[in-house]
């Protein structure tokens, strides 16, 4: 991957401590290094952050990953992002591969905040330039950034892998509620396949479990792809694997972007109802949630390739392969 310079521009790669591997891979694909660091927490909880080489007129971007606990990773970043600008770091963005707070993104009812807008409000008071994230969990929060944002697509990396690991004849792609219905009829269209639809009904008096109501189309003796932009506890997608199953499909395969498998989700995913689980690494999956039938893509390359295109003033719309 070709990383232009010219006059005293430079590209520094900045890792907090969410996700280094990845961090190292995007670096390792950029021909770089990521820029030395040190990072560490007071007895109190405090974080604190200090480069270690200049950053003066660089091109930063400050790579973290969003696992358990959320807010000590955007913490360390937000300070990260803040010793950069103090440093007179001439451009600064934030890669965020699972965007905080992401699904906070509307009131549902009277008093509620708008966390995820409010996330966008901290990184650029810390001094933010431009944001680039992965599979945003609503398109709208692009809106809630005053400033550039690269909203990435991995699902021309998932449908590929399903493409070529399961073929495409007997596939139909299959969105777990009506929210996903746009990203699945992407995906149906990507891999030539019919659609099918799940109605599910949630409990408000019960966060985190779902009721499937009814299935629309046709699933028996199908390869089903539920496909979705994040597993959590798994609740939605077993549920939805459940209905699927009761209807006579015959494989299960699910197809997600961020893997943040908050218990149960591993025991619920190792059930019998799931086949095969493929996911992206924005987030980190430890040993202890790693399970025979999963599957980990890199995302790296594709953020990768977004950093080169941002650095060398090249369009990053040629990235959105799959995206109409």
């Amino acid at each position: 991957m070709q990383i232009k310079t010219s006059g005293q521009k430079r590209l520094v790669l900045a890792s907090g401590r969410g996700h280094p591997e990845l961090a190292q891979e995007i670096a390792t694909l950029l021909g770089t290094e990521i820029v030395p660091t040190t990072s560490y927490n007071f007895a109190n909880g405090e974080i604190f952050v200090r480069f270690d080489e200049s950053v003066r007129g660089v091109d930063a971007f400050v790579i973290q990953s969003h696992s358990a606990p959320i807010n000590d990773q955007l913490m360390e970043q937000l300070i990260m992002i803040d010793a950069l600008k103090r440093a007179s770091a001439k451009r600064i963005t934030v890669v965020s591969p699972f965007f905080p707070y992401a699904r906070q993104d509307k009131k549902h009812k009277g008093r509620e905040p708008i966390s995820a807008r409010l996330v966008a409000d901290l990184y650029k008071a810390a001094g933010a330039d431009r944001l680039m994230s992965v599979d945003l969990h609503s398109p709208q929060i692009q809106g809630f950034f005053d400033g550039p944002v690269d909203h990435l697509w991995a699902l021309p990396l998932l449908a590929d892998h399903v493409k070529q690991t399961f073929g495409a004849d007997k596939i139909t792609v299959v969105s777990p509620d009506s929210g996903r219905v746009r990203v699945a009829d992407i995906w149906a269209d990507r891999l030539g396949a019919p659609l099918a639809i799940i109605h599910k009904r949630r409990d408000p008096t019960k966060p985190n479990q779902v009721q499937v109501n009814e299935l629309v189309g046709e699933v028996e003796g199908r390869v089903c792809v539920l496909v979705d932009d994040m597993i959590d506890t798994a609740g939605t997608i077993v549920a939805a694997a459940k209905a699927l199953r009761d209807n006579g499909a015959g494989r299960i395969i699910v197809a997600a972007t961020h893997a943040v498998f908050s218990d149960p989700a591993v025991e619920r995913l190792s059930g019998p109802e799931v086949d095969n689980v493929i996911v992206t690494n924005t987030l980190p999956i430890p040993l202890e949630k790693q399970f025979e039938k999963l599957t980990v893509l890199s995302i790296a390359p594709l953020v990768a390739r977004a950093i080169s295109s941002v650095f060398n003033d090249d369009s990053v719309t040629i990235l959105f392969d799959g995206h109409v």
